[in-house]
Protein backbone atom coordinates (compact mmCIF):
# COMPACT_ATOMS: atom_id res chain seq x y z
CA UNK A 1 0.00 0.00 0.00
CA UNK A 2 1.60 3.34 -1.12
CA UNK A 3 1.20 6.73 1.18
CA UNK A 4 0.76 9.97 -0.19
CA UNK A 5 2.49 12.57 1.04
CA UNK A 6 2.20 16.59 0.90
CA UNK A 7 3.79 19.10 2.57
CA UNK A 8 2.36 22.33 4.59
CA UNK A 9 1.96 25.90 2.89
CA UNK A 10 2.45 27.21 7.12
CA UNK A 11 5.86 25.94 6.49
CA UNK A 12 6.15 27.76 3.21
CA UNK A 13 5.18 31.19 4.02
CA UNK A 14 7.85 33.08 2.64
CA UNK A 15 7.27 31.98 -0.88
CA UNK A 16 4.37 33.18 -2.75
CA UNK A 17 1.43 30.06 -3.47
CA UNK A 18 1.96 29.63 -6.50
CA UNK A 19 5.95 29.15 -6.48
CA UNK A 20 5.05 27.21 -3.33
CA UNK A 21 2.83 24.81 -4.97
CA UNK A 22 5.42 24.85 -8.47
CA UNK A 23 8.09 23.80 -5.84
CA UNK A 24 6.14 20.48 -4.58
CA UNK A 25 5.28 19.79 -7.54
CA UNK A 26 9.07 19.63 -9.00
CA UNK A 27 9.84 17.83 -5.83
CA UNK A 28 7.70 15.10 -6.27
CA UNK A 29 5.02 15.13 -3.54
CA UNK A 30 1.06 13.91 -4.00
CA UNK A 31 -0.16 17.15 -2.67
CA UNK A 32 -0.40 19.89 -0.46
CA UNK A 33 -1.92 20.71 3.22
CA UNK A 34 -3.04 24.11 2.29
CA UNK A 35 -3.25 26.65 5.58
CA UNK A 36 -5.87 29.28 4.66
CA UNK A 37 -3.93 32.48 4.97
CA UNK A 38 -3.54 36.58 4.19
CA UNK A 39 -0.34 35.48 2.58
CA UNK A 40 -1.72 32.59 0.53
CA UNK A 41 -5.46 31.95 -0.31
CA UNK A 42 -7.00 34.56 2.01
CA UNK A 43 -10.42 33.62 3.62
CA UNK A 44 -11.08 36.94 4.21
CA UNK A 45 -10.96 38.40 0.44
CA UNK A 46 -13.40 40.04 -1.06
CA UNK A 47 -12.29 38.14 -3.95
CA UNK A 48 -12.18 34.92 -2.61
CA UNK A 49 -13.67 32.49 -4.65
CA UNK A 50 -12.10 33.66 -8.24
CA UNK A 51 -8.79 33.40 -6.31
CA UNK A 52 -9.84 29.80 -5.31
CA UNK A 53 -10.60 28.36 -8.76
CA UNK A 54 -7.26 30.13 -10.19
CA UNK A 55 -5.69 27.99 -7.24
CA UNK A 56 -7.93 24.71 -8.48
CA UNK A 57 -7.08 25.35 -12.14
CA UNK A 58 -2.93 25.30 -11.22
CA UNK A 59 -3.55 22.08 -8.79
CA UNK A 60 -4.98 20.43 -11.66
CA UNK A 61 -2.04 21.35 -13.85
CA UNK A 62 0.11 20.34 -11.35
CA UNK A 63 -1.20 17.05 -10.36
CA UNK A 64 -1.08 18.08 -6.89
CA UNK A 65 -4.07 16.93 -4.40
CA UNK A 66 -5.17 19.10 -1.67
CA UNK A 67 -6.43 19.26 1.91
CA UNK A 68 -7.88 22.41 3.17
CA UNK A 69 -6.11 23.37 6.73
CA UNK A 70 -7.40 26.05 8.93
CA UNK A 71 -4.69 26.80 11.97
CA UNK A 72 -3.53 30.44 10.42
CA UNK A 73 -2.18 32.44 13.38
CA UNK A 74 -3.89 35.45 13.00
CA UNK A 75 -5.87 36.17 10.34
CA UNK A 76 -8.90 36.34 12.26
CA UNK A 77 -7.31 38.88 14.47
CA UNK A 78 -4.31 40.38 14.42
CA UNK A 79 -3.90 40.55 18.17
CA UNK A 80 -4.46 36.94 19.24
CA UNK A 81 -2.78 33.99 17.96
CA UNK A 82 -5.44 31.40 16.95
CA UNK A 83 -8.34 33.40 17.68
CA UNK A 84 -10.83 33.78 18.33
CA UNK A 85 -12.01 30.04 18.62
CA UNK A 86 -15.00 27.60 19.34
CA UNK A 87 -14.48 28.09 22.74
CA UNK A 88 -14.24 32.27 23.16
CA UNK A 89 -16.96 33.77 25.35
CA UNK A 90 -18.04 36.31 22.91
CA UNK A 91 -20.75 34.79 20.99
CA UNK A 92 -19.72 37.23 18.32
CA UNK A 93 -16.39 35.92 18.18
CA UNK A 94 -17.24 32.62 18.30
CA UNK A 95 -19.50 32.93 15.31
CA UNK A 96 -16.68 34.63 13.77
CA UNK A 97 -14.52 31.30 14.11
CA UNK A 98 -17.43 29.02 12.76
CA UNK A 99 -17.96 31.33 9.58
CA UNK A 100 -14.46 30.71 8.94
CA UNK A 101 -14.51 26.91 8.99
CA UNK A 102 -18.05 26.77 6.92
CA UNK A 103 -15.92 29.23 4.13
CA UNK A 104 -12.81 26.58 3.95
CA UNK A 105 -15.20 23.79 3.44
CA UNK A 106 -16.93 25.60 0.37
CA UNK A 107 -13.20 26.71 -0.41
CA UNK A 108 -12.61 23.05 -0.06
CA UNK A 109 -15.33 21.61 -2.17
CA UNK A 110 -14.36 24.71 -4.96
CA UNK A 111 -10.71 23.17 -4.93
CA UNK A 112 -12.09 19.64 -4.70
CA UNK A 113 -9.84 18.73 -1.50
CA UNK A 114 -10.24 15.50 0.49
CA UNK A 115 -10.84 16.65 3.65
CA UNK A 116 -10.98 20.02 5.81
CA UNK A 117 -8.61 20.98 9.11
CA UNK A 118 -10.00 22.08 11.76
CA UNK A 119 -9.05 22.57 15.83
CA UNK A 120 -10.96 23.33 19.06
CA UNK A 121 -8.88 25.50 20.73
CA UNK A 122 -7.84 26.82 24.29
CA UNK A 123 -10.36 27.08 27.11
CA UNK A 124 -10.20 30.65 27.88
CA UNK A 125 -10.07 32.23 31.58
CA UNK A 126 -12.46 31.07 34.02
CA UNK A 127 -14.41 29.63 31.78
CA UNK A 128 -15.82 25.81 33.36
CA UNK A 129 -15.32 22.41 31.54
CA UNK A 130 -19.00 21.57 30.67
CA UNK A 131 -19.18 24.92 29.64
CA UNK A 132 -16.40 24.78 26.99
CA UNK A 133 -17.40 21.61 25.34
CA UNK A 134 -20.97 22.70 24.95
CA UNK A 135 -19.49 26.32 23.23
CA UNK A 136 -17.81 23.63 20.97
CA UNK A 137 -20.44 21.40 19.83
CA UNK A 138 -22.39 24.56 19.35
CA UNK A 139 -19.59 26.28 17.14
CA UNK A 140 -19.44 23.24 15.10
CA UNK A 141 -23.00 22.50 14.57
CA UNK A 142 -23.33 24.54 11.56
CA UNK A 143 -20.41 23.55 10.14
CA UNK A 144 -21.30 19.43 10.06
CA UNK A 145 -24.11 20.95 8.52
CA UNK A 146 -21.83 22.69 5.34
CA UNK A 147 -20.14 19.29 5.83
CA UNK A 148 -22.25 17.18 4.86
CA UNK A 149 -23.76 19.71 2.40
CA UNK A 150 -20.84 20.00 0.37
CA UNK A 151 -20.06 16.31 0.85
CA UNK A 152 -16.45 17.28 2.76
CA UNK A 153 -15.12 15.59 5.28
CA UNK A 154 -14.32 17.73 8.35
CA UNK A 155 -10.78 16.25 10.31
CA UNK A 156 -10.56 17.68 13.80
CA UNK A 157 -7.12 18.10 15.20
CA UNK A 158 -6.04 16.96 19.10
CA UNK A 159 -3.95 19.81 19.74
CA UNK A 160 -1.68 19.42 22.74
CA UNK A 161 -3.60 22.53 25.38
CA UNK A 162 -6.91 22.44 23.87
CA UNK A 163 -9.94 21.48 24.84
CA UNK A 164 -9.97 18.52 22.24
CA UNK A 165 -6.20 17.41 23.00
CA UNK A 166 -5.94 13.76 22.04
CA UNK A 167 -7.99 10.82 20.52
CA UNK A 168 -9.94 10.64 23.69
CA UNK A 169 -11.17 14.01 22.88
CA UNK A 170 -11.59 13.30 19.78
CA UNK A 171 -13.99 10.75 20.76
CA UNK A 172 -15.73 13.07 22.99
CA UNK A 173 -16.81 15.10 20.80
CA UNK A 174 -18.05 12.99 18.16
CA UNK A 175 -19.82 11.00 20.72
CA UNK A 176 -21.44 15.01 21.53
CA UNK A 177 -22.28 15.71 17.97
CA UNK A 178 -24.22 11.93 17.07
CA UNK A 179 -21.12 10.83 15.49
CA UNK A 180 -21.90 12.34 12.23
CA UNK A 181 -20.56 10.72 9.43
CA UNK A 182 -18.72 13.49 7.77
CA UNK A 183 -16.77 14.00 11.27
CA UNK A 184 -13.31 12.84 11.49
CA UNK A 185 -9.76 12.94 12.89
CA UNK A 186 -7.01 14.76 11.84
CA UNK A 187 -4.05 12.89 13.20
CA UNK A 188 -0.57 14.78 14.19
CA UNK A 189 1.69 11.56 14.47
CA UNK A 190 3.97 14.09 16.45
CA UNK A 191 1.27 14.90 18.96
CA UNK A 192 1.19 11.33 19.57
CA UNK A 193 4.89 11.37 20.10
CA UNK A 194 4.21 13.87 22.59
CA UNK A 195 1.20 13.35 24.73
CA UNK A 196 -0.80 10.15 24.09
CA UNK A 197 0.14 6.97 26.16
CA UNK A 198 -0.08 4.78 22.99
CA UNK A 199 3.30 4.15 20.63
CA UNK A 200 2.56 6.39 17.67
CA UNK A 201 2.09 3.37 15.59
CA UNK A 202 -0.49 2.11 17.72
CA UNK A 203 -2.37 5.58 17.42
CA UNK A 204 -2.47 5.55 13.75
CA UNK A 205 -4.12 1.79 14.39
CA UNK A 206 -6.57 2.96 17.21
CA UNK A 207 -7.86 5.54 15.03
CA UNK A 208 -7.78 3.79 11.44
CA UNK A 209 -11.74 4.18 11.27
CA UNK A 210 -11.81 8.01 11.50
CA UNK A 211 -8.59 9.33 10.03
CA UNK A 212 -9.34 11.82 7.44
CA UNK A 213 -6.42 13.51 7.15
CA UNK A 214 -2.13 13.19 8.93
CA UNK A 215 -0.01 15.58 9.59
CA UNK A 216 3.73 14.76 9.95
CA UNK A 217 6.80 15.51 11.84
CA UNK A 218 9.49 14.80 14.67
CA UNK A 219 8.78 15.40 17.93
CA UNK A 220 10.01 14.43 21.76
CA UNK A 221 8.19 13.11 24.57
CA UNK A 222 6.35 16.01 26.43
CA UNK A 223 7.85 18.77 24.42
CA UNK A 224 5.22 20.44 21.41
CA UNK A 225 7.59 21.42 19.32
CA UNK A 226 7.28 20.49 15.87
CA UNK A 227 10.97 19.15 14.21
CA UNK A 228 12.64 18.00 11.61
CA UNK A 229 12.54 14.38 10.96
CA UNK A 230 15.93 13.11 12.61
CA UNK A 231 15.65 15.35 15.42
CA UNK A 232 13.13 13.90 17.47
CA UNK A 233 12.25 10.64 19.28
CA UNK A 234 10.36 9.42 16.92
CA UNK A 235 10.81 5.55 14.86
CA UNK A 236 8.98 6.65 11.71
CA UNK A 237 9.04 2.64 10.03
CA UNK A 238 6.51 1.02 12.07
CA UNK A 239 4.34 4.39 12.31
CA UNK A 240 4.42 4.47 8.26
CA UNK A 241 3.77 1.33 7.92
CA UNK A 242 0.84 1.12 10.30
CA UNK A 243 -0.23 4.08 8.29
CA UNK A 244 -0.13 2.05 5.03
CA UNK A 245 -1.78 -0.97 6.48
CA UNK A 246 -4.68 1.19 7.24
CA UNK A 247 -5.89 1.61 3.23
CA UNK A 248 -5.69 5.64 4.39
CA UNK A 249 -5.73 7.36 0.97
CA UNK A 250 -5.77 11.10 2.08
CA UNK A 251 -2.41 12.81 2.73
CA UNK A 252 0.39 13.00 4.81
CA UNK A 253 1.49 15.93 5.01
CA UNK A 254 4.79 17.43 6.43
CA UNK A 255 3.84 19.65 9.21
CA UNK A 256 6.79 22.46 9.62
CA UNK A 257 5.00 25.51 10.39
CA UNK A 258 8.16 27.19 12.40
CA UNK A 259 10.64 26.40 9.39
CA UNK A 260 9.39 28.61 6.61
CA UNK A 261 12.89 30.52 6.68
CA UNK A 262 14.33 26.79 5.33
CA UNK A 263 11.15 25.30 3.65
CA UNK A 264 12.39 24.67 0.46
CA UNK A 265 14.90 22.72 1.66
CA UNK A 266 13.29 20.59 4.15
CA UNK A 267 10.42 20.14 1.58
CA UNK A 268 12.95 18.43 -0.28
CA UNK A 269 15.21 16.41 2.19
CA UNK A 270 11.56 15.19 4.09
CA UNK A 271 10.62 13.63 0.94
CA UNK A 272 13.80 11.96 0.54
CA UNK A 273 13.69 11.15 4.26
CA UNK A 274 9.87 9.45 4.08
CA UNK A 275 10.57 7.83 0.98
CA UNK A 276 13.68 5.80 2.96
CA UNK A 277 11.21 4.76 5.26
CA UNK A 278 10.36 1.80 3.83
CA UNK A 279 7.14 2.59 2.55
CA UNK A 280 6.94 4.20 -0.92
Amino acid sequence: MSLRFGYGTNGLTDLRLDDALGLLADLGYDGVGLTLDHMHLDPMAADLTARTQRVARRLAELGLGVTVETGARYVLDPRRKHGPTLLDPDPADRAARTRLLVRAVQVAADLGAHAVHCFSGIVQGPTDTDTAWKRLEEGMGPVIEAAEAADIPLAVEPEPGHLVSDIAGFHRLRHLLGDPDQLGLTLDIGHCQCLESASPADCVRDAAPWLRHVQIEDMRRGVHEHLPFGEGEIDFPPVLAALAATGYEGLTVVELPRHSHAGPELARTSLEFLRAQGVS
